[in-house]
């Protein structure tokens, strides 16, 4: 067996810029340059791939996606390619690339804002037409939408707040802000579970009346001050928690153990909605069961359970499954899953509440005739106008 020689090129990391790398992402050069050849041997391609592990400079950002490749140097455009050449396993602090030839290898990590910020701003355009839905249409005035309001507000804030660059705020005050919403957003989600366990008492409409659910002025304390007695203590706990990270974005801090400022809320409040969902499943079909034994219109009341058990299921995992993804984001699978599917919670909650239900379908299209009979009118008065203005020409 021909012994395998490696040598380390550490200075080649600069020598060799990451610049080389021809992609329309930000780059970066993760890892020191490594050489291996088999010595008194000229091949190319080998037979089997060979394994090497190479280790990140710094941790992996949550944006980032590292890349393996080799200096293609034979060429007349001298670059970093990938051919032959794959990621084979990957964590924060290392990851294995599979090669199929020997040449000079190195990480190059990309940073893959372009596909963050796109589902982030069609999540945001979704946010903003739920939120006007739930701020015009004609609600009934026994119907509250407070907790479904909020949790838009919320999630939309936070959302738009990390396409904000930290040159522009302070990058402590920035993370404090995210830490206040992203929590307010998973109370709001836990008052509406809530909302909607309370909601089955009534089989009327697929939406929340007041006098069975909780009062408005509760639904403000417990919604903005629970998160801000969380973000108060966990501040004066470690007041330097808040700031950049190793990744470079601004967030909470790793050290002390400060991350479970917000794990430990969100755990406890996923738990308890896990068990207020399950409950108002549960009385949901018992609702029903009742409900189609003792009434003529069973047809329509059967329609309306279903479609808020649908709503309940849906509900919980456009706001709580998402999140769990974000714990699983070692794989770049789950780490672009989670983007995806964590920016698109404004255009699953506005499918959901919005256009699922009746009466905003039927204020949509009163919109849409009043808009186009409006239109009409335009029309007529600038044809009138036309025709006045063509015989008074022919008199003149």
């Amino acid at each position: 067996r021909v012994q395998q020689w490696v040598r380390c090129s550490s200075y080649f990391t600069s020598l060799l810029s990451h610049q080389y790398f021809k992609t329309e992402n930000r780059t970066e050069m993760y890892s020191d340059v490594i050489t291996a050849v088999l010595p008194s041997v000229n091949n190319t391609n080998l037979t089997e791939p060979v394994n090497f592990t190479l280790q990140h400079k710094k941790k992996l950002p949550g944006d980032g996606m590292v890349t393996c490749v080799y200096w293609e140097g034979k060429t007349s455009t001298m670059r970093w390619s990938v051919d032959g050449c794959w990621v084979a396993y990957t964590t924060d602090n290392y990851t294995v690339c599979s090669c199929s030839h020997l040449s000079t290898f190195a990480l190059i990590m990309q940073i893959g804002e372009w596909l963050n910020r796109m589902c982030v701003i069609v999540g945001l355009f979704f946010f903003a037409l739920a939120i006007l839905t739930f701020l015009l249409c004609s609600w009934n005035p026994k119907i509250n939408n407070t907790a479904r309001l909020h949790l838009c507000l919320s999630l939309s804030l936070s959302h738009l707040l990390l396409l904000w660059n930290e040159k522009y705020l302070a990058c402590t005050v920035m993370a404090g802000i995210l830490h206040f919403l992203v929590v307010a957003s998973f109370v709001w989600m836990q008052l509406e579970a809530m909302q909607l366990y309370l909601l089955v008492r009534r089989l009327t409409k697929v939406q929340v009346i007041q006098r069975d659910g909780l009062p408005r002025p509760l639904l403000y304390v417990i919604g903005y001050g629970v998160p801000f007695v969380i973000v108060g203590v966990s501040a004066l706990v470690y007041s330097d928690g808040y700031g950049a990270t190793e990744a470079g974005v601004c967030w909470l801090s790793q050290k002390r153990n400060f991350n479970w400022a917000l794990t430990g809320p969100v755990i406890t409040i996923l738990a308890v909605s896990v068990l207020v969902y399950f409950c108002t499943y549960l009385q949901t079909f018992q609702c029903l069961r009742t409900t189609l034994a003792n009434m003529k219109s069973g047809v329509s009341q059967s329609t309306d359970t279903r479609l808020i058990v649908f709503k309940i299921v849906a509900q919980f995992f456009i706001l709580g499954c998402t999140w769990i993804l974000g714990l699983y984001q070692t794989n770049v699978f789950f780490r672009i899953l989670f983007i995806i599917l964590n920016s698109q919670q404004g255009t699953f909650l506005f499918i959901v509440h919005c256009l699922l239900n009746k009466e905003v379908r039927e204020e949509y299209m009163k919109w849409l005739t009043c808009c186009c009979s409006k239109k009409r009118e335009q029309r007529s008065v600038v044809s009138l106008y036309n025709k006045r203005y063509m015989c008074l020409t022919y008199l003149i």
